[in-house]
Parts: C-alpha cells; structure tokens; sequence
C-alpha cells in the first residue's frame, strides 16, 4: 500500500548492493564518484533484466549539495564506507542533510583491526552518535550462509529532536 520504495546507495563502488535492492522492487539511485559512474552503468546494463524495480546512477562528493536528492529516501544504504578519517566529516553532513524522520540507514562495514582503522571506526560511531540513534542487528539474524564475526550491520535513525 505505501508504494514503491525510495532507496539510495553511498559510495556505491560497484552498485552490487543498490541493484540487488532493485531486483527486489525498490526504485534506486546508486552514489559515487565521478570516476565510478562507467562501471556503475556497465552493471546496471548488464543486470536489467534482473531489475523489477527502478536504478540510475548519480554523481555524489560526501559533504557536497544534496538538492537533487531530496525529499529524502525511505532507506539509505551504506556499505563498507568507512575507511578514511578526512571522509569521516562529509560523509556525515551528507547522511544528516539526506535523512529524514523516517529514514532507515542500513549500515554494514567490516571490522577492520589493521592500522588506524579501530580509531576511524570508533571516531565514526562516536560523532555519528551526535544526532543519530544506532541499533546494531545480532549475528543470528544476518544470513546464514554469508554471516560472520566481523562484518557489522547497522540500523540507524535520526534522532527526534
């Protein structure tokens, strides 16, 4: 009854996830770079048939103008974009200038223990806190097949003002 949903991509890389959304009926639009849009269209053409719902591809810099992106998704997804600290702040505007009230930010990462990644990783939580509430979804939950120790998944909402 509430339709189809709006559901955006961050950092898309390859659009996997934001086109599997599409195969199960959502109308999506998968973010990145410039320089990734070639291979993000390659596999949109090449996955289309599979597609029942709707995907584009779009130019999205973290921290940039979101205009063209509102009114704001039902869902966002997000994985594996926490990497580097000087992404840590854009990325963050950017989930707070596209989310509304009722907009579920899915968030799947890789715990990574190599170099500063346990500090970029605990500086993310900690300022993503700030404005938003995190659920983390337990292991039993996750895929039978594909779950595992290390890869995280997150529910995070807006926090009512």
């Amino acid at each position: 009854p509430c339709g189809r949903r709006h559901v955006l991509e961050l950092g898309a890389g390859t659009g996997a996830v934001g086109i599997m959304a599409a195969t199960l009926g959502a109308n999506v639009t998968v973010t990145d770079l410039e320089e990734l849009q070639e291979l993000l269209m390659v596999n949109i053409e090449n996955n289309k048939h599979l597609v029942t719902g709707s995907v584009r591809a779009k130019v999205l810099k973290w921290g940039e103008d979101v205009t063209e992106f509102q009114p704001p998704p039902d869902y966002i997804l997000m994985a594996d974009c926490i990497y580097y600290e000087e992404s840590l702040e854009p990325l963050l505007k950017t989930l707070k200038d596209l989310t509304g009230p009722d907009t579920c930010v899915l968030c799947c990462y890789e715990q990574r223990t190599m170099g500063k990644n346990p500090e970029i990783e605990r500086k993310y939580f900690e300022l993503l806190q700030l404005d938003f509430e995190l659920e983390k979804i337990p292991l039993d939950k996750h895929d039978e097949e594909y779950r595992s120790e290390d890869i995280h998944i997150m529910n995070i909402h807006r926090k009512q003002t």
